[in-house]
């Protein structure tokens, strides 16, 4: 069969479906649709010819045009054209027969056809119409009847595709839309030879911003991040000026806070990597909504065809794993698909489908890492860490688990567990040894945001019958950065039951001291990776060192992590550190091997 671009050339790329609607109150006159694409379908060359030149003078310039009735249907697939104008007396193929294929055919089932045929009895015309034809006119045509007709036709089409393929609140194509034009986009890209590129972009942190300022102004910040994007995007950052006219990139929302961009002729990785940098580059300066001034940014996938994938569900999955790299390369970046990617999300997902069942399964247990006094060496409290042996895999190292965990949800089951479960053995270590101990529990993130931490904490005390002053919450500093005056709010709720407070990782995230003398707060943790340099490191020695006063000078009981030497031991006594843990005293232990921590403490204090 002949190639359907080489039956006909048309004058301009057609659009599927029609985008050159305008708002319905403006729908007067068929200007509003002079950019769609009409298909004329007639065996006889000079009736086409003639229909063509009423339209043009109707002021429409956009034409697909074939006297092969055999080649209507492949034609249609490679040019999508936005309405038919389809007579019915044709050899080899009728347009009976056309517009019954048309109809029971998936990707052409709703193009309007408006049937022109010199048969115009009562028989033809109820076939016709009962086949599915959109309209029915006779020939001769009388030039203005035909030009409302297609009006008509064509506003009725507009309507409905903005319906169907546009996103309600931007404006932009949606899921559905996008997928039709990459379709069509991969196919051209075959056809000619070239790459294009697909864009995956996930707004920063959008969830937060939606729970905590409210729906309404999420919703506009989505408008206005669509208006951002559509106004940075520029034809010649993503084809170097070289693209046929009509082939620019498209933008869609296809999902809550995720866009796509598509760029048709993106014929290197440059091209891709430039589009990508001016929409970062767009977030760069906030947007003010509501008297709220918002620093939104995002992480972008890139996939290229045919390199990353020639179909689009392989184009589009490798474009997400992308954007999920980028994200966890500290986000506000774009990352290039690569088949390690692949090969780390199926193990990602495959860890993620375990972890799905292993608390039910009691693969993830609580492990509690002693808390002691520099000064005497006694054991103040314990810190609860979760682990997760797997029957098959052996033990998962937080550092792989948590994260996925945190990303997928899980981490809310898992730390209101965590928290019931460290709640009830600190009790029972207080019945049955008759010490005073404390219990550290983490707090993550989506935890802290959920608006319930509160809640949860009054629950799990009541049930464990613990008094609260036993318990420490630890929480990081970029946690509470994030959003500082309902962090303040949710502390001082939780404070106000006795919980103590603790910044965990002092001094690797983006704390402000303003705030940070604000947030109602017992204890601070120097982090392990400033620790692990004194006493030879002098940086970490002078960061160590200031830490200790100022959170001394703030009221606060400081506490080193990740103790392992004696010299380091005696370098934080020197400074006054509080309190310390870390493998010098123990490795974190599972509750039935206590009995050895606490004969440890006796042996030391000998």
């Amino acid at each position: 069969m002949t190639d359907p671009k080489d039956v006909v050339q048309p004058l301009e790329d057609s659009q599927t479906p029609l985008v050159a609607i305008e708002e319905l109150s403006s729908l007067r006159g068929v200007n509003a649709f002079r950019d769609a694409t009409i298909m004329l379908v007639d065996d006889e060359p000079t009736t086409i010819d003639i229909i063509e030149m009423c339209l043009q003078d109707a002021g429409y310039s956009n034409f697909v045009k074939t006297t092969d009735p055999t080649q209507v249907i492949a034609l249609m697939r490679w040019e999508q054209p936005d309405m038919l104008l389809l007579d019915l007396n044709m050899p080899e193929v009728g347009g009976f027969e056309i517009l019954e294929q048309i109809r029971s055919d998936p990707e052409l089932q709703y193009t309007p056809v408006v049937i022109l045929t010199s048969s115009v009895d009562a028989e033809t015309k109820l076939k016709a119409l009962e086949l599915g034809a959109t309209d029915f006119l006779g020939k001769p045509a009388d030039p203005s009847e035909l030009a409302l007709r297609l009006r008509n036709t064509l506003a009725a089409k507009a309507y409905q595709d903005r319906l169907n393929y546009y996103d309600a609140l931007t404006g932009l194509p949606n899921r559905k839309l996008m997928m039709e034009r990459l379709r069509r986009g991969l196919k051209r890209a075959n056809h000619d030879a070239r790459d294009c590129a697909v864009l995956h972009i996930d707004l920063d942190r959008f969830k937060q911003i939606n729970d905590t300022l409210g729906r309404q102004i999420g919703d506009d910040l989505l408008k206005t991040v669509a208006d951002r994007l559509e106004r940075n995007i520029r034809p010649t950052d993503a084809i170097g000026g070289s693209q046929p006219q009509g082939n620019g990139g498209m933008l869609a929302r296809v999902g809550s806070d995720e866009f796509v961009l598509f760029l048709p002729w993106a014929d290197s990785v440059e091209n891709a990597s430039r589009a990508a940098r001016r929409i970062i580059a767009s977030f760069e300066k906030p947007i003010e909504l509501a008297g709220h001034e918002l620093f939104v940014t995002c992480s972008i996938g890139v996939a290229l065809c045919p390199g990353d994938g020639d179909d689009i569900e392989t184009l589009m999955r490798n474009a997400d794993i992308a954007m999920s790299e980028a994200k966890q390369q500290g986000r506000n970046n774009y990352q290039f698909y690569s088949e390690s990617m692949n090969v780390q999300s199926l193990e990602r997902l495959g860890l993620e489908t375990q972890l799905r069942g292993a608390l039910a399964r009691r693969e993830i247990t609580l492990h509690y890492q002693p808390k002691i006094d520099v000064r005497t060496g006694r054991i103040m409290g314990s810190e609860a860490l979760m682990r997760w042996r797997h029957p098959e895999m052996g033990p998962i190292s937080p550092g792989r688990f948590i994260p996925v965990a945190e990303e997928t949800g899980l981490i809310i089951p898992l730390g209101e567990w965590a928290l019931a479960t460290a709640l009830r053995q600190t009790r029972a270590w207080h019945d049955s040894s008759h010490r005073p101990l404390r219990v550290s529990v983490n707090v993550a993130s989506p935890q802290f945001r959920s608006g319930n931490l509160p809640d949860l904490v009054r629950n799990c005390l009541q049930r464990s019958f613990l008094d609260a002053k036993y318990l420490v919450l630890e929480l990081t500093e970029s946690m509470l950065m994030e959003n500082p005056e309902q962090a303040v709010s949710v502390l001082q709720e939780v404070k106000s039951m006795g919980v103590k407070l603790s910044v965990d990782d002092f001094g690797t995230g983006y704390s402000s001291l303003s705030y940070l003398k604000r947030f109602p707060l017992d204890e601070l943790k120097v982090d392990q990776s400033f620790v692990k340099g004194i006493p030879h490191d002098a940086d970490d020695c002078a960061i160590v060192t200031a830490t200790i006063a100022m959170a001394h000078g703030l009221g606060l009981t400081v506490v080193a992590e990740g103790v392992e030497t004696v010299e380091q031991l005696a370098f934080l006594a020197g400074r006054g550190c509080d309190e310390y843990q870390g493998y010098l005293f123990s490795a974190p232990k599972a509750p039935r091997d206590w009995r050895e921590i606490f004969e440890k403490e006796i042996e030391d204090a000998q």
